[in-house]
């Protein structure tokens, strides 16, 4: 019974119209292009596609190098902006710790006792400076007197100063190089609007050679409050027949068998006034130069006050040289000597009068009367501060300088 119901229902599973799937009918040719077609237009919308793609990437290298050589140009830009701007700053830094100055004198003098009456560009002076750091300068002077230099012209070019100075401790300084030596009150303080006269007195000129300038070493500082010293070793005149002033050598091929020493202590805690000292000792004026001449050794001394209040002034100086030596105490010039006073007074700021009396000596040892006695009488008429138009007559006795002088200075 079993085996009948079995045999019946897999009689009727394999006769099932469920069960029986009919075999598909082939594709037409018709159906077949038309799948080719759909194909080929897929194709070539992936192409497309693809062009497309290859475009962008394309213009995206593109722009990836413009912007590259633009990222390369903006860097030059950069870096020559930055190099520039180092450079202007070092050019800005050194102007900076860089000074430039000057001053010069023009002067007119109606000479008598026959002298031939001159118009004179006495003096044309520039400065340079330049600070390397806090502690360590540099300043130079160059000078052209009487507007021509040259071979057979009156003037000179002249290196007056160039030196280092090194503060090597708190209010202590070092000059080494070419200076102006630090005796008088003109010679390191000569613009022409610092001063009354159209032309420097002549104690600081015969017996301080001013423009005294000197090479070597010198050492300064301050002792106390308003109290300095000054003190170095240096280079040295080398006279003929002691004629001081004519025995500057200026530091060109300067003899220097012997050399010279110079001391000052100045004083200035008070205000408006300025009290100095300097020796200057020299162990051969001759420089050894003069053939069977003993060592002829020279001492300056100087001493003098500048006091200024309000609008009263007064300067007063007195030095002196003492040379050994018997050649020198032969011509009478063992001693020379000279002092001056000067008072002054301030009209309005802009205009000053002055009266000097003056005395020098410079063969001072002999019994002759060679001593010259000058007085000045004048004025200062400042434009500015630092621009002046002066006026003087002087009047010598046992002298040949009477005169009546025009003057006109400047300095920056």
């Amino acid at each position: 019974m079993k085996r009948s119901l079995l045999a019946a229902a897999l009689a009727a599973a394999v006769t099932s119209p469920a069960l029986y799937a009919a075999p598909a009918a082939e594709p037409t040719m018709a159906e077949v292009l038309q799948l080719l077609k759909q194909q080929q237009a897929e194709i070539e919308a992936l192409k497309a596609k693809l062009n497309q793609t290859d475009i962008k990437v394309e213009q995206t290298a593109t722009k990836v190098a413009e912007t590259a050589t633009a990222v390369e140009a903006t860097a030059s830009a950069v870096e020559t902006a930055t190099q520039r701007s180092e450079t202007y700053a070092k050019v800005a830094d050194w102007a900076e710790r860089t000074q430039l100055g000057g001053y010069g004198e023009i002067h007119y003098n109606d000479k008598e006792n026959g002298k031939t009456d001159e118009i004179d560009a006495h003096r044309f002076v520039m400065y340079l400076a330049h600070d390397f750091n806090d502690k360590v300068r540099f300043f130079s002077e160059v000078e052209l007197e009487h507007s021509l230099a040259g071979d057979g012209e009156a003037g000179e070019v002249e290196l007056e100063q160039a030196y280092i100075e090194w503060d090597y401790a708190a209010h202590h300084s070092a000059k080494m190089g070419l200076f102006l030596v630090p005796v008088g009150i003109l010679n390191e303080t000569h613009e022409p609007e610092t001063f009354y006269g159209v032309e420097r007195n002549n104690v600081e000129s015969r017996i301080i050679p001013s423009t005294w300038w000197e090479s070597g070493a010198m050492l300064g500082g301050d002792i106390a409050p308003g109290l300095r010293y000054d003190i170095g070793v240096h280079s040295g005149l080398e006279t003929e027949m002691f004629d001081i002033r004519a025995g500057r050598q200026k530091s060109s091929q300067a003899t220097a068998e012997e050399f010279a020493y110079t001391g000052r202590l100045k004083y200035t805690g008070i205000a408006g006034l300025e009290l100095a000292a300097t020796i200057n000792y020299q162990e051969d004026l001759l420089q050894g130069q003069v053939a069977g001449a003993d060592q002829a050794s020279g001492l300056l001394y100087e001493t003098h006050a500048v006091y200024q209040a309000g609008r009263f002034g007064l300067r007063a100086l007195y030095a002196q040289w003492d040379i050994d030596g018997d050649q020198a105490e032969a011509i009478g010039r063992d001693e020379q000597k000279g002092w001056y006073v000067e008072p002054s007074w301030r009209l309005t700021p802009k205009l000053g009068l002055f009266t000097r009396y003056s005395e020098w000596d410079t063969q001072a040892g002999d019994s002759l009367d060679s001593e010259v006695e000058q007085f000045d009488l004048g004025f200062n008429y400042w434009l500015v501060e630092n621009v002046v138009l002066k006026a003087d007559w002087v009047d010598q006795r046992n002298g040949t300088g009477d005169a009546f002088n025009l003057g006109l200075g400047w300095s920056f």
